[in-house]
């Protein structure tokens, strides 16, 4: 019986690992990263509500302190890592969101994370009243993806903030990870 199980604790954690495998090959981060941040994760996803999913309140309270009053900005960021518009951020949300922010994450997939932060209402367009007019090249009322590329080339410090130096030493940082990793050193992705 106890072989029986271990046989099914094996199989699990290939299955996880297999997924970390894919999740590294689609993002900026390693093996080893994806690893450190299931246990960050696994930490967010049971604060409020022991579930293995991040809720709203969880997200708003780990990444914001703001769970109890209203925050347009982590609202609208939720609703980005929220790729399946279902309420809850699942591991591989989280994982493929955080990577946007990676030092080594393309510029341009920063650019397009930064407009639909401001593109509030989804309607592909920045209107308006969701940011400044000086963008509105053509005069129409609303920035479009193309001038607000325009936009961050005159001013990149709107998209400053979609970088974090600390996602690239994310297993320094979770120092827990370094005695549960199940991957071996001959195992490690490197160069991602």
């Amino acid at each position: 019986m106890h072989s029986l199980k271990n046989f099914f604790c094996l199989k699990k954690t290939r299955h996880l690992l297999e997924a970390h495998d894919t999740l590294a090959s689609e993002t900026c981060f390693t093996v080893n990263d994806v690893e450190a941040l299931y246990i960050l994760y696994k930490k967010l996803s049971s604060s409020i509500i022991d579930d293995g999913l991040i809720h709203k309140e969880e997200f708003l309270q780990a990444l914001f302190s703001c769970s109890h009053r209203q925050n347009l900005f982590a609202d609208r960021l939720f609703d980005l890592f929220d790729v399946k518009r279902n309420g809850i951020i699942e591991f591989g949300e989280f994982v493929r969101s955080l990577s946007i922010f990676h030092p080594k994450a393309p510029e341009e997939d920063k650019i397009t994370f930064a407009f639909k932060v401001y593109d509030l209402k989804n309607t592909g367009y920045i209107e308006r009243d969701e940011t400044i007019q000086e963008a509105d090249l053509n005069g129409d009322g609303r920035i479009d993806p193309k001038e607000w590329k325009e936009l961050v080339t005159r001013y990149p410090s709107l998209i400053k903030n979609m970088t974090l130096p600390y996602l690239e030493e994310v297993t320094i940082l979770f120092p827990c990870f370094v005695m549960t990793s199940k991957v071996r050193d001959s195992e490690l992705v490197f160069g991602n």
